[in-house]
Parts: structure tokens; sequence; C-alpha cells
């Protein structure tokens, strides 16, 4: 098989088993570790860096999710982050949305009951973003350089 329709096949396996998997499945017993491994490494690795196996078939480049706090000591962007998850933000500079909207494909998982679905939905994405929280690494701070000396004032 060509290297390119593999990777075709490979894209369509991954979202067939992770983007719709979320449909009349339970999930409320899961951690936002098991949520990430089912959902979201397939992109973005199981280390969260971008790597996943079909990262390499994707157009755009798969974010590296461990890089989301840049500086010690800076917040993580919990608010922006949920609202990217479950779909409520798109970011205009990356044009079209290719993320599958999980706040929504969580809700219908639970479709009889609306209410619950998105009480659901909401459980689930918050464990999502929790777990992304935790997958943070920062930069290590930079190395100061070396003063350099003041020139020596000339002697007469």
């Amino acid at each position: 098989m060509p290297p390119t329709r593999r990777r075709m096949v490979t894209l369509v396996l991954a979202l067939a088993t992770g983007g719709s998997a979320a449909i009349g499945q339970d999930y409320t017993g899961h951690t936002g570790a098991q949520l990430f491994a089912q959902f979201c490494a397939s992109c973005h690795g199981a280390t969260g860096r971008g790597d996943g196996p079909v990262a390499p078939a994707l157009k755009v480049e798969v974010p590296d999710l461990t890089r989301l706090v840049r500086r010690p000591g800076d917040p993580f962007p919990t608010q922006q982050v949920r609202r990217i998850v479950d779909g409520r933000e798109v970011l205009a500079a990356h044009g079209a949305r290719r993320m599958p909207v999980w706040g929504y494909e969580f809700a219908t998982a639970t479709a009889s009951e609306p209410d619950a679905g998105a009480e659901t939905a909401t459980a689930l994405v918050d464990r999502l973003v929790a777990h992304l929280a935790t997958l943070q690494r920062q930069a290590p701070p930079p190395v100061p350089i070396a003063p350099t000396a003041a020139p020596r004032p000339r002697q007469p």
C-alpha cells in the first residue's frame, strides 16, 4: 500500500474509533488520562506532544499540549482550554476547526436525557482539561548572559 494511502487509512481508522466512539458509550467513570488516551492521543500522542500516530497524515501541525504554560509561575489557561476542547472557541488564525467538538460528542453520548448529557459532557471536558494541566512542562528559565566588562580607560 502506498505511504499516502496508508496514512489516510490510519487517519480514517483513528477518527472512526476515537471521534465517534463517544456516541452510545458511558464514559462517566473514566479519568481525564483515560479520556485523553481514548480521544486525544491518536493525534496529540500519548504524552500530548503532538506526535500521535495520526499526526503525520494531517495537513496541519498538531499542537504540543505540554507547552500551554510557557513560563514558570504562569497560570494554566483553564477557561480557554475548556472552550477549545468543548468546541466553543475556534482559533481564527488556525482556519476551520479540525479537532472534534468533544462537548457535543460527549453530550450526545447520553442523548436520551439532554440535561444529563450536557452535565456529563461538562464533567468529562473538565476531566480532560484537568489532565492537560498535569502534562505541562515549562521551558527552563533562560540562562543569564554574563555581563561584559566595561572597557578600561586608557592610561597616559
